[in-house]
């Protein structure tokens, strides 16, 4: 292990951090130490630090802007690289952001620029990596609406990546659990009016406010919504009880897209508290940290939930979030 530090800090100086908390660099505001922490701001930065770790067989976990994670109460044993490359730049309707751009900063810059189609990202925290690597989306965009590539290492290596290699799908990419690394993303937007953007901007933000959590720390949605087909036994039981289904769950339609939250709160558990952690009752797929919560809170909230929901619909809920696994 000394290796390993003397390596970093010969590369990195007092950047690197030893023992460094994680509740300090995650929206849940929850985690124990990792045993080494670097905030990466250029490509060499993460490519150098990759390499000392691998050198070293250190695991490696790499942290975005804080949203969609969860670290547990023991920390990390290995290094955790935190993107921090956050350039923007934009070419006629050609947008490159580096994977530490906030999403948010994407929104605005662009939308300035009178370019349509990053506008929904204004209300999404974290970073634009860390959306590519799980198509992240909201409001009605996703981040495969208007990707054209995405550069990332690759087992040391910068690899890039084509809309259809990374084979996007629901919360999902080809990258997603894999050791990649996203770099950098493209995107091509359409010519817009910049002031009509900005409106919409802030419409879009005024319902986030109005029905998400915003004072307590969170992840941002703990579960996927769940899709089901039109002729589904779980729908039609749902159907058979009376159960008034989501106004996005028209029928008949060949699918149906139940939203987390509302079957969370169909199944009664808005505001579950076990310990700090406690389901939102402002919006059923939002867990918050009320002061103390620990990573036990949490999972012991989101097996209740996703117990509760599996007796009552028949239907098993899938995490969002991710959680930092010990290496």
């Amino acid at each position: 292990m000394n290796d390993i530090t003397s390596s970093l800090l010969s590369r990195f100086g007092t950047r690197l951090k030893q023992n460094e908390l994680l509740s300090k660099h995650t929206n849940f505001r929850i985690g124990g130490p990792a045993r080494w922490y670097l905030e990466a701001k250029t490509e060499a930065d993460v490519m150098d630090a990759w390499k000392i770790a691998h050198e070293n067989s250190v695991p490696v976990f790499v942290l975005g802007g804080g949203s969609n994670t969860l670290a547990p109460d023991e920390g990390y044993p290995g290094l955790v690289i935190q993107i921090a490359m956050r350039d923007i730049s934009i070419d006629g309707q050609d947008v490159v952001a580096d994977a530490g751009a906030l999403s948010v900063a994407v929104a605005r810059q662009t939308g300035k620029a009178g370019l349509s189609g990053m506008e929904w990202a204004i209300s999404l925290p974290g970073t634009i990596g860390g959306a590519v690597r799980g198509n992240a989306g909201c409001f009605g965009g996703e981040t495969k609406d208007r990707l054209v590539s995405a550069r990332v290492l690759r087992e040391g290596k910068v690899v890039e990546m084509s809309k259809k290699d990374l084979d996007f799908h629901y919360r999902h990419s080809s990258i997603k659990g894999t050791n990649d690394i996203v770099l950098s993303a493209k995107f091509h937007l359409e010519k817009g009016d910049a002031d009509e953007l900005q409106k919409k901007m802030e419409e879009i933000l005024g319902k986030r406010k109005a029905s998400q959590p915003m004072s307590a720390g969170s992840a941002g949605c703990m579960f996927k919504n769940c899709e089901l087909a039109a002729g589904s036994s779980k729908l039609a039981a749902m159907i058979e009880k009376k159960i008034p289904l989501p106004n996005n769950c028209p029928l008949p339609a060949a699918r149906c897209q139940l939203p987390a939250g509302w079957l969370i709160d169909q199944a009664g558990l808005k505001g579950l508290r076990i310990g700090d952690a406690q389901i939102s009752d402002v919006h059923g797929n939002f867990v918050v940290n009320l002061g103390k919560a620990t990573a036990e809170d949490v999972m012991a909230v989101v097996h209740k939930a996703k117990e509760t929901v599996k007796e009552k619909f028949g239907i098993e809920l899938e995490e969002e979030v991710q959680l930092i696994a010990q290496g």
